[in-house]
């Protein structure tokens, strides 16, 4: 199995620019390609009210998140407390959020590098190798 890091996910509270709507989850994200520390940032149409008592949810809607690409994500889901998805967020990919050691960790297996939610690359943008 192998894994390499994509990006760190922050909730933000204001449009940011050039966001992408996700319909599945109901946030609009950046693309962390054109971030130069790779960030993703998310803002909920509506953030759920999710009890602290869901400790994975709650930290899910509320705390930072780092992802990572991966070469099979069912694999990479064995023994993990999932907390959301799997789905497809754009047309490229699955990605399916876990809890480990108190982080939310996204894993992202994708099956077209090409674009981010159907807009080009940044120039010069390459995936970091496994």
């Amino acid at each position: 199995m192998k894994r390499a890091f994509d990006h760190v996910g922050l909730w933000a509270t204001a449009p940011q620019p050039g966001e992408f709507w996700v319909e599945f989850s109901k946030v609009w994200v950046t693309n962390p390609r054109a971030h130069p520390q790779r960030i993703e940032y998310l803002r909920p149409l509506e953030k759920p009210d999710v009890p602290p008592e869901q400790v994975g949810l709650w930290k899910l809607w509320n705390r930072p998140h780092v992802a990572y690409r991966v070469d099979h994500l069912q694999e990479w889901l064995q023994g993990k407390e999932l907390i959301f998805g799997p789905f497809d967020p754009g047309g490229f990919g699955q990605v399916a959020f876990t809890l480990e050691d108190g982080l939310v960790v996204e894993y992202m297996e994708y099956y077209d590098l090409s674009h981010w939610f159907g807009q080009p690359n940044p120039a010069g943008w390459a995936p970091e190798e496994y």
